[in-house]
């Protein structure tokens, strides 16, 4: 094992895939010389030059169109969109090109891309800035979509990613970048679709996914100090496709469930959670399933509503007592 932050993993998966691939390449506004607005990139133009590391104007709908069309013609771009506010103006390309285009082909023509960049809040970056669409991209057959949480998880699912022959949209935690955790060495490729027990409990079950891993980490030392609760925690890792096995086998186990998520209540990640546990194992619950996500309002640019808007643990800790009956 080796400890480096979450865009020093990132940057690693990308260097390993290019030159494990020639066909892979990097692709979007200050990836090259600037070394990528987070830094991501550092060091892969000097490496591998503009062909494969290519600077691009603002135009996120005009050089996704490119990445589209790159991978139907046999290459593999990462399409870097600076944050996945901006990436709305690319959404044509995203769910009406690649996410389509290998069933309106009849199964001829695959778009093996990767679009991949921070989403979700950062500090104080407003309404237009702050926004989780993990739910959106999601709600789109054709596109697999991963929210990794940690180093690890981060430079094994970008290079599962970036081999899918399908387009992922891969979003980053746009507050995790200098996260620092252990990365195995060497090959360590995650197989997307596959969710995983960050905490093992007998209790309840916190599902999350992304920033919304450590609060749950959180909440759940919190609630074995205080309660004496042992809380599973369930980091999804992958919301499209959903492992609804590894969800189940820990329900099953603590017959209660509270899910947390950056994204805003009305149709969100946690709804189709919610909606797959009860349809499938509803008589493995003990109490209804709790949800935890962001304040139902456009993200306040105050620091103090911005915070009060946030999931937090003590969010995710009062919800785990309420279907533990504990309150």
């Amino acid at each position: 094992m080796v400890t480096m932050t979450y865009r020093d993993a990132l940057n690693e998966a990308l260097r390993e895939e290019m030159h494990r691939d020639e066909t892979v390449f990097l692709m979007g506004e200050e990836v090259g010389e600037y070394d990528g607005a987070y830094k991501v990139s550092r060091g892969l133009l000097k490496e591998f030059g503009p062909m494969r590391v290519v600077d691009t104007p603002i135009a996120e709908l005009g050089f996704t169109g490119l990445g589209v069309g790159a991978a139907m013609a046999g290459l593999r771009p990462v399409i870097e969109v600076m944050t996945f506010n901006f990436a709305l103006l690319a959404i044509d390309q995203i769910v009406n090109s690649a996410a389509k285009m290998r069933y309106m082909s009849g199964g001829q023509v695959g778009v093996p891309m990767v679009i991949r960049g921070p989403g979700g809040a950062a500090l104080q970056l407003a309404a237009q800035h702050s926004q989780a669409f993990e739910s959106w991209y999601a709600h789109i057959p054709g596109l697999t979509v991963v929210t990794p949480a940690t180093p690890a998880d981060a430079k094994g699912l970008l290079k599962s990613a970036i081999r899918s022959d399908d387009p992922v949209v891969f979003m980053e935690g746009e507050m995790l970048y200098n996260a620092k955790g252990e990365v195995p060495e060497g090959e360590h490729v995650i197989p997307l679709g596959r969710a995983d027990n960050k905490r093992a409990g007998g209790d309840v079950t916190i599902v999350c996914h992304s920033k919304t891993l450590q609060p749950a980490l959180k909440a759940a030392d919190q609630l074995q100090e205080e309660e004496g609760v042992a809380a599973e925690v369930i980091d999804l890792r992958t919301i499209r496709p959903l492992d609804t096995e590894t969800l189940f086998a820990s329900v099953t186990k603590t017959h209660r469930c509270v899910v947390a998520e950056e994204g805003w209540p009305f149709a969100g990640v946690g709804a189709q959670v919610v909606d797959t546990i009860q349809r499938q194992i509803f008589d493995e619950l003990d109490a209804p399933i709790l949800r935890v996500t962001a304040a139902d309002v456009p993200m306040p640019y105050n620091k103090r509503l911005e915070r009060t808007a946030k999931v937090d643990p003590a969010k995710i800790v009062a919800a785990a007592k309420h279907v533990l009956y504990l309150e």
